[in-house]
């Protein structure tokens, strides 16, 4: 699952080296931390949080295959 959110990410910024995603588990739920360069953040939300709702949007159907639930959160 980290390496699809990994590929998201990576294609919609600008500064790919500064993307780091932090994978936690808290029982069946998983909680990825995701931190971009502070210019890429924008685009990573989107306009009224758009972008960040259909990737949260994708890879909830991806976990749901696996029968997990997932969280992702955006860090500055």
């Amino acid at each position: 699952m980290k390496e699809i959110l990994e590929i998201l990410i990576k294609n919609l910024v600008d500064n790919q080296e500064k993307v780091t995603i932090t994978e936690k588990e808290e029982g069946k739920t998983t909680v990825f931390e995701v931190k971009v360069s502070e210019t890429d953040m924008g685009k990573v939300i989107g306009k009224q949080g758009r972008v960040a709702k259909s990737i949260r949007t994708v890879m909830k159907s991806v976990a749901a295959k696996e029968h997990k639930k997932l969280v992702i959160e955006f860090v500055d």
